[in-house]
């Protein structure tokens, strides 16, 4: 088994569970928090980046802040199943700033698509200056959330 299939340990699920919940903990946080020495928990850490386990760090941003309170999903059906339309209509959708999902999903349509807008006056806009002017669009079908009850960025260890 190469190091990129190695099965986690208890130590290395405690590292990725207090990186979940602070990513900024200096070496010396994370190593007294899952019990470690830092100079074990800086290799843990290292080799859990390097196994692909830890596949970056972000800041969160708080959306409404800047002006984008709202989400809407949007059902997306193409006219076309080509691999090349299903690539272009994908790095186009990607490149919008408002798109904060987009996946390709399997059953009656073709993507499934995460925005933040500034309420419905702010998502015609996205409509008619941005997701429309993409080719290829047969239907689109769209929900507003009205709350959110859970978002993570990724599953919990």
């Amino acid at each position: 088994m190469n190091s990129r299939n190695r099965l986690l340990d208890q130590q290395d699920r405690k590292i990725l569970r207090a990186l979940q919940q602070n990513a900024r903990l200096s070496n010396a946080e994370l190593a007294e928090q899952v019990g470690m020495s830092a100079t074990a928990c800086w290799n843990r850490t290292r080799q859990l980046e390097t196994d692909g386990y830890i596949s970056g760090y972000v800041a969160l941003i708080d959306q409404k802040k800047l002006g984008f309170a709202d989400i809407v999903l949007v059902e997306i059906t193409l006219d076309s199943h080509e691999e090349n339309t299903l690539i272009r209509f994908g790095e186009e959708l990607a490149a919008l700033p408002e798109v904060l999902e987009a996946h390709l999903v399997s059953g009656e349509y073709d993507y499934l698509v995460k925005l933040a807008v500034d309420g419905t006056a702010g998502y015609e806009r996205f409509l008619r200056e941005k997701l429309y002017r993409i080719s290829g669009i047969r239907h689109s079908r769209s929900m507003f959330a009205l709350r959110c009850m859970k978002s993570i960025p990724s599953v919990q260890v």
